[in-house]
């Protein structure tokens, strides 16, 4: 125990101050984060709709989740990071407020789609905030970090939104957009004076400028844009956690809004308290593309112990095999974009990978719930496995290219 407490702590060492407080605008940020993972439930339990409808709402976040991110990546090329973080947190808020006013399918399918290309603006620009401000050294960590604060943030969310969500609603709504107007509080009053880190050239390492020109756009650089494609695949199959995983826990085993929230607070309570120490591992013994790969094959996993008809123990394991699967995978894919990119070119390479996550939010909710509504959820998992695994496979033949 005192070994790994001594690990665990070894692996905040080092870190910059500013990665630190970047963590704590988006620790804050997500525990207000508290309407995605239950916008499903909320519309088929309190508005009645239908799968099919549900799905095309969440696609319709997916949608602006995409225009969001290939913005966010032009703008911050354009007007830098922070301009863009601030604004497109503070813009946020407003629209949390409007959202439980639309009742019908196509004005919530609207306000969500607003909403989404508000706030996903802010993933690119967040990313390239990261690199900027961490020691060039510690930059898979500093994203690990941030990650973690997500997921620490996710963590009591989704509890103290089941919480909310058993009381009204529209509570889910109205704490979320608090929570953002805090968060943008504190990233402007400690960012805005704070000046670049002398280091930043430094991340973009000399043997990369034999791989990658300088200024070259990354849709002309087809082993990336075959990077990212998977990229998307794997969050197609990891996304259903956002969507047709809350319909299942309701649906099939029929679970209270309150244990679901638990479910899926379990996922950010095992990233929090393990990413650090596993990522660190990871980063000192192991490529990127191995990490990478093992993370895929375990969300592939994770999906088949869903088949099995037991308890609630099951859906705990699961979780707890896709948080794992979330560890390894997730913080190395930003790694490997960061680090693709001339530095002129960061927030193009930024702002495409996350049009891939976000395209991910556009395809999972619709085949997922499609696939759920005509098939069956366990024929939703059996081809979510085969997917992933695919998926893995993908990975090791573009690090051969790359």
């Amino acid at each position: 125990m005192k070994r790994y407490l001594r690990l665990y702590l070894d692996s905040y060492r080092g870190l910059s101050r500013p990665s630190w407080m970047l963590s704590a605008v988006m620790l804050i940020n997500r525990i207000g984060a508290m309407v995605l993972p239950f916008l499903g439930v909320y519309m088929v339990a309190e508005l009645k709709f239908t799968l099919s409808q549900t799905g095309v709402v969440l696609s319709c976040f997916g949608l602006g989740a995409m225009a969001g991110s290939t913005l966010g990546g032009w703008l911050t090329d354009k007007v830098g990071h922070f301009k863009v973080q601030l604004t497109s947190i503070i813009l946020s808020v407003p629209i949390f407020f409007l959202l439980p006013l639309f009742k019908d399918v196509w004005s919530l399918a609207t306000g969500v789609l607003v909403l989404s290309t508000i706030t996903e603006t802010f993933r690119p620009a967040n990313s390239v905030s990261i690199s900027v401000h961490a020691r060039p050294e510690n930059i898979t960590r500093s994203f690990s970090l941030n990650r973690m604060a997500v997921n620490l943030g996710f963590s009591i969310g989704p509890a103290l939104g089941g919480v909310l969500a058993a009381i009204s609603f529209k509570l889910l709504f109205y704490g979320n957009g608090i929570t953002a107007l805090l968060a943008g509080s504190l990233f402007y009053f400690y960012f805005k004076d704070l000046p670049v880190n002398k280091n930043w050239e430094l991340l973009h390492h000399p043997k990369d400028e034999k791989k990658v020109k300088s200024g070259i756009s990354p849709w002309k650089d087809r082993p990336f844009l075959f990077y990212s494609l998977f990229c998307c695949l794997y969050s197609i199959c990891f996304f259903q956690l956002f969507s047709t995983l809350p319909l299942f826990y309701r649906k099939v085993h029929h679970l209270s809004e309150g244990n679901i929230g638990l479910i899926l607070a379990s996922n950010g309570l095992v990233v929090f308290l393990l990413e650090m120490l596993l990522v660190q591992v990871a980063e000192r013994n192991f490529r990127s593309s191995s990490v990478i790969t093992l993370g895929v094959f375990l969300g592939a996993f994770s999906f088949l112990i869903l088949l099995v008809p037991s308890g609630i123990w099951v859906l705990f394991l699961a979780m707890f095999l896709m948080s794992l699967s979330e560890i390894f995978a997730m913080p190395f894919m930003a790694t490997v974009t960061v680090k693709r990119g001339s530095t002129d070119r960061k927030g193009a390479y930024m702002g495409l990978n996350a049009l891939s996550f976000s395209a991910a939010f556009v395809f999972s909710p619709l085949i997922g719930t499609f696939v759920a509504e005509h098939f069956g959820f366990s024929t939703l998992w059996i081809g979510t496995a085969i997917v992933g695994t695919a998926t893995a496979f993908g990975f090791r033949w573009v690090f051969g290219k790359f």
